[in-house]
């Protein structure tokens, strides 16, 4: 089904006015008209509104544009308010109902919003554990899991590891013990203090290191391409990991929390529009990791367009038409 910009236009100017006192303004529409492919049109949900949001970083915003396009492919009448700043304000945005879907990261729910601080080493037990308790607390509710999880993790070059054997954190500390000079480290600030940042990954692994140097996150991904540190902080589908060649050491001691990402939604209004979830789950069952730094790649290092790249992989998975235009 074809979405008429015209009335979209409508719909974007009567939220404009409805989330303003929150701080947020809307983007715009979703700049395809969509045709749908495996996701059909969903008679319940047809010519009904709903405003999909994301925070206001690569990945956020390629998951918001999927949703966008999704429910799209099914009728609803879709307004983009991706790119909102931090997680507190998307939090606030689909509390108060400024947004009705959004994604967000089994790690973060469970530390940031519901105030633990010990983590579930295990990622499915992580993500049913926020979900059950998100619900039963907040009235929020978490879609599907997906086996996408952007949780922090340690690279180096791929060249580097291949020259040593590297493959996870505990070969890492092998190779440290044995050649205490290469133990030079790019982190944030923040991770270099933290608990569950470079000090607790050293209580876990027991791995030395002779220079810590802090940077900014774009600097460290940098910083270990150039050779300025043999390992740093990296987030475990950042579309750099692919542009700059690096490699992913897997925490093999699980000791970073887990962040799976799903939709999430005000329960109330699933209730409401219990078709959603079934219009959004193929896409939490098929992104993965290693797609998901691909799609990033494509935006932070060859320069596209974050709602071009989400819609030729929704094509590209048949999900929507090729006929989107």
């Amino acid at each position: 089904m074809r979405r008429t910009r015209t009335a979209l236009a409508a719909v974007v100017a009567a939220v404009t006015v409805a989330v303003s006192g929150c701080g947020l303004s809307t983007n715009s529409a979703v700049p395809f008209d969509v045709v749908p492919g495996s996701i059909t049109p969903v008679p319940e949900l047809e010519g009904l509104t709903v405003t999909v949001g994301s925070k206001d970083f690569t990945e956020q915003i390629l998951l918001g544009y999927m949703a966008e396009l999704a429910l799209s492919a099914a009728g609803m009448n879709v307004v983009d308010l991706t790119n909102i700043q931090g997680s507190s304000n998307s939090r606030l945005a689909l509390r108060t109902g400024d947004i009705d879907v959004t994604w967000e990261y089994s790690g973060t729910g469970w530390i940031n919003y519901l105030g633990h601080t010990e983590p579930i080493p295990d990622e499915r037990g992580q993500y049913e554990a926020v979900r059950d308790e998100d619900l039963n607390l907040n009235g929020i509710a978490w879609l599907p899991y997906s086996s996408l999880n952007n949780t922090y993790a340690f690279g180096t070059t791929r060249a580097y590891a291949e020259q040593h054997n590297l493959k996870s954190n505990s070969d890492m500390t092998e190779f440290l013990e044995q050649n205490p000079a290469e133990g030079v480290f790019c982190v944030e600030t923040e991770f270099a203090s933290r608990q569950d940042g470079l000090p607790g990954a050293q209580r876990t692994y027991g791995f030395p290191t002779t220079k810590v140097k802090t940077f900014g996150t774009g600097a460290i991904y940098a910083g270990i391409a150039n050779g300025t540190c043999n390992f740093g902080e990296i987030f475990t589908t950042d579309g750099r990991i692919a542009g700059l060649n690096l490699a992913v050491l897997a925490d093999d001691k699980k000791f970073f929390p887990q962040y799976n990402a799903s939709v999430v939604v005000r329960d109330q209004w699933l209730k409401e529009h219990p078709r959603v979830a079934g219009v959004l789950q193929p896409i939490a069952d098929t992104i993965d990791n290693q797609q998901m730094i691909e799609l990033g790649k494509k935006v932070d290092v060859d320069g596209d367009d974050a709602a071009t790249v989400a819609k030729d992989w929704m094509v590209s998975k048949g999900f929507i038409s090729p006929d989107t235009r």
